[in-house]
């Protein structure tokens, strides 16, 4: 693998001088609540965007934190008499963090981005030049192992994952290692692996600068670095799952033919969890004409795996491939290089029959259960991050209406989740709805259609009485058939719960 092009990194060899540069990015306050202080929120979202104009608008002055963060996150050079009396400059040029540049100047010679951890940490994601703030097509650098920084993905995996401790955690195509940084909280033991040997360094480069444990580094392709014998109690992967002809850039294309990368990784999942272990991972999935997606996705769970799978968004192969080719700077290169590009990849979706590609979220949970419980759905609205409890509480009640047929539902008492309101849709003046819709306002903030059995019963679940003579109140109420409706009604109630509207007492 060629990295031409690419920056000598910093040595991870040496804890002394990266607990130094640690100490002086903090004691100036190079944290993420100081970043969005000295910048303004709209300076400080556009970073997000590979936007850095507002914050170099916002950094003109000559504090030490202006000073840092056009060194490290801004890749401007500072001079190093401006820099001396902030961080160990000779230490940091020796090991190779800092380059000479210019007429007595220092230059970064990679991305450091303050990144905000889940209990008030404060961390520093390690990234390729240019690449510390979204994709890479800022960078102007489309060297094959450039290794990118924090993205929306790797936010999105990180806010998904079960967050309980374990003993072994795994983490698949660590990049520049945040997910493996995620789980060094609450692990025992963090694997990493990775395809791109520079990938590896610069994850122990952002565990050393972040102050968390070390990780086993090991390079290989997805599952090829683990021994058959070992097991995890979590696996997390942001994967190179881009749908793509060849394999051009590492952290994007894996270089398998359609979504056989994705596929490959779900399938090989299952033997490698624990009991009740979970398995988090971001993916793309083609939709192939005379084929529905639900189904080709349940054909991807591992045998003794429960899944969870929720599509968050469908593009059309042109919007697919415009995506892709502008997120590596493409759309800026020659436009017949261009053009030759767009061809290849519309080429190959016509060859398999692609017509569109899916993105989003697939969680597996190791199970003993007879028939485990897979759940296929199509999501597209705003959730509320981060959804690790509410993925565990998915799971907590597959778990409870495996265990519970009707009889036993009907016998059971509920109360209604928090935050749950109930819309009433109908023509204005009318004497009754046409439909009653509960909402929730957190978690998946899911939406659905009840009648009006069903708001009642929600609205009356708080503990104290069972489901089935809460249904004997309504049928007396509504003069219906106590007996019809209990019979009827099971199916309202489980779905209710499946979709965490109402919660076991």
């Amino acid at each position: 693998m060629s990295n031409t092009g690419l920056s000598p990194l910093p040595s991870a060899d040496r804890p002394d001088v990266t607990a130094r540069l640690r100490d002086a990015l903090l004691g100036a306050s190079f944290t993420a609540d100081g970043l969005l202080e000295l910048l303004g929120a709209p300076a400080y979202a556009a970073l997000s965007r590979s936007e850095t104009v507002p914050a170099l608008r916002a950094t003109r002055g000559d504090t030490p934190l202006e000073r840092l963060v056009r060194l490290f996150l801004l890749q401007q050079p500072v001079p190093r008499a401006r820099v001396a009396d902030v961080l160990p400059v000779d230490a940091l040029l020796e090991s190779g963090w800092l380059a000479r540049a210019g007429d007595d100047q220092v230059a970064a010679t990679v991305d450091v981005r303050p990144y905000g951890g889940p209990g008030g940490e404060d961390w520093f994601i390690v990234s390729d030049l240019g690449c510390a703030v979204g994709g890479a097509g800022g960078i102007g650098n489309h060297a094959e192992g450039v290794v990118l920084g924090v993205g929306g993905a790797s936010m999105t995996l990180a806010g998904l994952t079960v967050r309980t401790p374990v003993s072994a955690a795994l983490d698949l195509g660590t990049g520049s290692g945040i997910q493996a940084l995620h789980a060094s909280r609450h692990a025992t033991r963090v694997t990493a692996t990775d395809v791109n040997p520079r990938a590896l360094h610069i994850t122990a480069l952002t565990l050393a600068l972040s102050g968390a444990q070390a990780a086993d580094l090991r390079e290989g392709s997805l599952y090829e670095p683990v021994r058959e014998d070992e097991t995890y109690d979590l696996i997390v992967s942001n994967p190179p799952f881009v749908i793509s002809p060849g394999a051009r850039l590492t952290y994007r294309d894996g270089g398998m033919s359609g979504d056989d990368l994705c596929r490959s990784l779900v399938q090989e999942t299952g033997e490698r969890l624990n009991e009740g272990g979970f398995a988090h991972f971001l993916a793309n999935w083609q939709h192939v004409e005379g084929e529905e997606w639900t189904d080709r996705l349940r054909s991807w769970v591992p045998r003794g795996c429960d899944a969870w799978i929720v599509q968050r968004e469908v593009q059309d192969v042109t919007q697919y491939a415009e995506l892709w080719l502008r997120d590596a700077g493409d759309h800026r290169a020659d436009p017949a290089e261009y053009q030759a590009r767009y061809d290849a990849w519309l080429d190959e979706f016509e060859a398999r029959k692609v017509k569109a590609v899916g993105f989003g979220w697939i969680t597996l949970r190791r199970t003993a259960a007879a028939e485990p419980s897979i759940t296929v759905e199509e999501w597209p609205h705003p959730v509320e991050q981060p959804l690790g409890e509410t993925v565990r509480a998915h799971f907590d009640r597959v778990d409870y209406l495996r265990a519970h047929d009707d009889a036993a539902l009907l016998e059971a008492s509920f109360t209604l989740a928090g935050e749950v309101v109930q819309e009433q849709v109908g023509l204005p003046g009318a004497e009754d709805p046409e439909h009653v819709v509960l909402r929730q306002n957190r978690g998946m903030r899911r939406a659905t259609r009840v009648d009006t059995v069903g708001a009642g019963f929600a609205g009356v679940c708080d503990g104290t009485m069972s489901a089935g003579r809460i249904l004997d109140a309504i049928a007396q109420l509504v003069g219906e058939d106590p007996v019809a409706l209990r019979d009827r009604t099971p199916a309202q109630i489980r779905l209710l719960v499946e979709q965490g509207f109402i919660e076991p007492a």
